[in-house]
Parts: structure tokens; C-alpha cells; sequence
């Protein structure tokens, strides 16, 4: 797809009429477009929006964007950040502003809303063997020579099911080997024997082409530094085998991706000593919680905290909800939960409390429990919480919070909203 129609598609999504459908915005702003709501750059906490709301940070966002494109360009990696995050093609397209080579995604229809929003290059982190999604994808590649998709095998029935869906027929379907992370572990092939088997599998057909190696290192059991670069290891030498057995012969480039959200730095450790291949080696990562970060899981978890002085990456996100009842000093509830919040990881953290245009911190305020529309609150003795209070929450694991929310606004540091960022979950 050419700038021009991504262009129009892109804005396209402005148009779209505020209405009963999108949580959190100023009902009377009905009838507007967003375009037309966001020209007016509303204020988050005065003029109208209605909580909860879920919001991200416009500086945060940026700053998310910029370090990842730093980081990777420091580090000779190629970087494919894992879509299904966010599902939001706006942030899909910042990121290949901010250098990314193209979009990772999971399964079908994600990639249906990738293309249908110009992402021209596609790594599908999975095994396909849907026959529909199949001639689909086939069909893409016949009609834009400049698209680029590459997606996971890892059994040889598996490949059995993509060249009969195929047909022999076309360009054929890049595909990289999947080493799986250990016994155990998630999806992938089990042993470089059985990876090797894949891989003869493939070369048989006439409608796939190997390009690579690729898995997943988060799924390394008890992963610590020490488990998790002894896989990556595994991986790179399975493409140096695999290319010495004149496996990647006539490739123009080899593909050898990895790359959460927790171990990259042991991804660019280890990938950075790949030795010189028959082909240039593209050395894809994945992760993708980066762009909005998170107060929990992440927070923890970031390879930022084990490399201080490569930067730090900066929680976004901040569901803001409404203090709705004050039944004992020992207890509130505000009016957001499951509907509204993340939950499978941990709970949302209570950060501030904003009250008559002032904010300050949440303290003595804790979130014990959730129900679909609340917020079961603890409060201490020094916790200075009132009905009516605005309450600001950090939530853990971005993508499922992201897939709450059709519709997020963008915010300023003041509460500005400049933006508004449409998912399609």
C-alpha cells in the first residue's frame, strides 16, 4: 500500500464521530469527530471526561519510543515490536517512525488490521495452518511485491498443512524455524533434531522458504541470566548449523529473532556475537510492552533494571477513576475494575489522589480486590481519601490493559489531551 492511502486510512480513524460507544469521553462532545475533539485539546480533568478514563502519557509515549530506537540502533538490532500489545496501527506506525523494522504480530486477523493500515513488513510469531488465512496471506504477497511476511514452523505436519492451503503456487511464504524455550516451554520444536526435520520438511515444498531460526526466550523455565543465554546460544547455533549445511543457500539476508519484554539485553549480548554468516543476519527483536511500559510486572521485570546506564523506560498508562463510596476509614471503592483494568498479573497501584485541582500521593491508599466496576480500596489512618476524589492508578502488564479500551486519549503532563489512540482487539 502506497504513504498516501496509509496516510488517508490513519486519518480515517480521526473521523470517527464520538459516541456512546467510547468509555470515559465528554458526552457532550457527541457528534464531533475525534479530530475535531482533539483540535480542541481538551483538559483530561475539567472538561468533561468522565471516569474511569483510561489515559497515556504523551511525554512518556515519547520518551518509550525514542529510548527503544536508541537502544536497538546502539545494539546492530533490527527491531519488530510485538503488535498485539497494543493493537492500535497509530503506535504501530510511530514505532516504524522510531526506526522499527516492521510490526510482530500473532495471529490472522492481526495482521488483517496491520495491512489494512500499510504495515508493509510482518513477522507472524506463530505457526499458521489456517487454509482461509493462508490463501489470504498468499494473495497479499501476489498483489504488493513490497510487502514482507515471515511466520513461525515448527512441526513437519504443520508445514504438511501450509503447502497443501498453499498450493505450490505464487511467492512463496517465508518461514523461520521455532526452537522452543526448553521442555515444557510454550510452542517450537523440542530438539536441533527435530528443528532440523522442520527444516527438510520445508525445503520439500514449492510454496514455503526458509529464512531463518527464531523462539522465544521468556518461556525459558526458571529463566535467570544464566538459562536464558544458554538458549539464545542454542538458537544462534542452530542458524550457524543450519546455514553450514547449506540450509539458507541463495538468501539475500538470514533471519534469527528472539526478544520479549524482559531479556533483550541478554538478546543483544548474545546475538551481537554471531559469527559472519553465508548471507547479512537480520537480529530481530520482539519485545513490546516497551511503549507504554507498566507500574508492575515490567517495572520489575525490564532489562533496564539490570543496564541503568542505558536509559529507563517510563510507565504511560494511568486509568483514572472516581472515588465513589467511603463506607468505614478502613475502606473506599472507586469506580473502575475488570471492565476497566488489567488484573491477571497483579492489581492496580493507587498513585495519586486529586482533589479540587491538586494532586498528591496515594498515600495509605492500596487496591485489595477488584470487581467488574470496582475498586475494593484499603485506607490507613493517614490516608486522605473523600467521595468524589479523583484517584489515579499505575496498572501492570500493558497488554491487557490496552485491549480494554477501544478508544484512549492522549495527555499532557497538565492533562491536555492531544490525541486519541484507536485499538482494534
Amino acid at each position: 500500500m502506497d504513504a498516501g492511502k496509509t496516510a488517508e486510512r490513519l486519518a480515517a480513524l480521526m473521523a470517527e464521530r464520538v459516541d456512546h460507544r467510547f468509555k470515559g469521553l465528554p458526552p457532550d462532545a457527541a457528534g464531533l469527530t475525534l479530530a475535531d475533539l482533539a483540535a480542541e485539546r481538551r483538559n483530561l480533568f475539567t472538561d468533561g471526561f468522565t471516569t474511569p478514563v483510561l489515559a497515556l502519557s504523551a511525554e512518556r509515549l515519547r520518551h518509550n519510543l525514542d529510548l527503544m530506537e536508541t537502544y536497538t540502533t546502539r545494539h546492530g538490532l533490527a527491531f519488530a515490536p510485538h503488535g498485539k500489545t497494543s493493537m492500535a496501527p497509530q503506535l504501530f506506525h510511530r514505532q516504524i517512525e522510531h526506526g522499527a523494522w516492521g510490526i510482530t504480530l500473532a495471529v490472522p486477523h492481526q495482521v488483517r488490521v496491520a495491512r489494512r493500515f500499510g504495515v508493509r513488513r510482518v513477522f507472524l510469531a506463530n505457526e499458521l495452518v489456517d487454509p482461509a488465512a493462508l490463501r489470504w496471506i498468499a494473495a497479499e504477497l501476489a498483489a504488493d511485491a513490497d510487502f514482507r511476511f515471515v511466520c513461525y514452523v515448527d512441526s513437519v505436519r504443520g508445514v504438511e498443512l501450509m503447502d497443501e492451503a498453499l498450493g505450490g503456487t505464487g511467492r512463496p511464504v517465508d518461514v523461520v524455524v521455532e526452537l522452543a524455550a526448553g521442555e515444557g516451554a510454550r510452542t517450537g520444536a523440542r530438539t536441533e533434531a527435530e528443528c532440523a526435520a522442520v527444516a527438510d520438511a520445508v525445503a520439500a515444498t514449492g510454496s514455503l522458504r526458509l529464512v531463518g531460526v527464531a523462539g522465544y526466550e521468556g518461556e525459558v523455565p526458571q529463566a535467570d541470566p544464566e538459562r536464558v543465554r544458554a538458549w539464545l546460544r542454542r538458537l544462534t547455533t542452530l542458524a550457524v548449523d543450519f546455514d553450514e549445511a547449506g540450509r539458507f543457500a541463495g538468501l539475500d539476508e538470514i533471519v534469527v529473532s528472539a526478544g520479549g519484554s524482559a531479556w533483550f539485553d541478554a538478546v543483544a549480548d548474545v546475538f551481537a556475537q554471531l559469527p559472519r554468516m553465508s548471507a547479512p543476519v537480520l537480529k530481530l527483536l520482539r519485545s513490546g510492552a516497551y511503549v507504554s511500559h507498566d507500574d508492575g510486572h515490567y517495572r520489575r521485570l525490564t532489562p533496564f533494571v539490570r543496564v541503568p546506564e542505558e536509559g529507563a523506560l517510563e510507565p504511560a498508562f494511568r486509568l483514572w477513576t472516581q472515588v465513589v463510596s467511603r463506607p468505614s476509614p478502613e475502606q473506599a471503592f472507586a469506580n473502575a475494575g475488570k471492565r476497566d483494568a488489567a488484573y491477571d498479573l497483579d492489581l492496580p497501584f493507587a498513585l495519586v489522589v486529586r482533589r479540587g485541582g491538586k494532586e498528591r500521593p496515594a498515600t495509605g491508599v492500596s487496591v485489595t480486590a477488584l470487581s467488574d466496576q470496582h475498586a475494593w480500596l484499603r485506607t490507613t489512618p493517614e490516608a486522605d481519601v473523600e467521595v468524589g476524589d479523583w484517584l489515579g492508578m499505575g496498572l501492570s502488564h500493558p497488554c491487557t490493559s490496552f485491549d480494554k479500551w477501544q478508544l484512549i486519549p492522549v495527555a499532557e503532563a497538565d492533562g491536555t489531551v492531544v490525541d486519541y489512540i484507536r485499538t482494534f482487539f
